[in-house]
């Protein structure tokens, strides 16, 4: 972990938020991760301290960077770079939890159809198609 200058693209690569730098410069300029705040560009420099609003899929992290390092370490040593927030903790799980009783409210067929009700359907969907 170093304590000189390191952009913003670069510090979400090596704190292992995106796989590669390229992904991380594709989401700041998306609009998906905002520094104290704000839109930024890539190349602004991180600081300490400083409170990154982060969208990844379904989830948003609000993290506080806690070490500055330009080098991507193993996950250990990355989550050592930034601190979820409580709030951001919770409110993940909270989301996740929406989402899994969403997926459970929208019942599955208990079977398939056999093949004379797949025949009926078939029929039901072609009655008023002119051939």
């Amino acid at each position: 972990m170093s304590n000189a200058t390191v952009r913003f693209d670069k510090w979400l690569w090596a704190a292992r938020f995106f796989k590669t730098r390229a992904l991380a410069k594709q989401a700041i300029e998306g609009g998906k991760v905002h520094y104290n705040n704000a839109r930024s560009k890539p190349s602004r420099t991180v600081e300490l301290e400083a409170v990154l609003i982060i969208r990844q899929g379904w989830d948003e992290k609000t993290v506080v960077v806690k070490a500055l390092s330009d080098q991507r370490r193993g996950a250990e040593v990355a989550s050592q770079l930034y601190e979820e927030t409580p709030d951001s903790i919770a409110k993940r799980t909270m989301n996740a939890e929406q989402r899994k009783l969403q997926r459970a409210a929208i019942a599955a067929p208990e079977n398939r159809p056999n093949k004379k009700q797949r025949r009926q359907i078939v029929r039901f969907k072609n009655i008023n198609d002119p051939e």
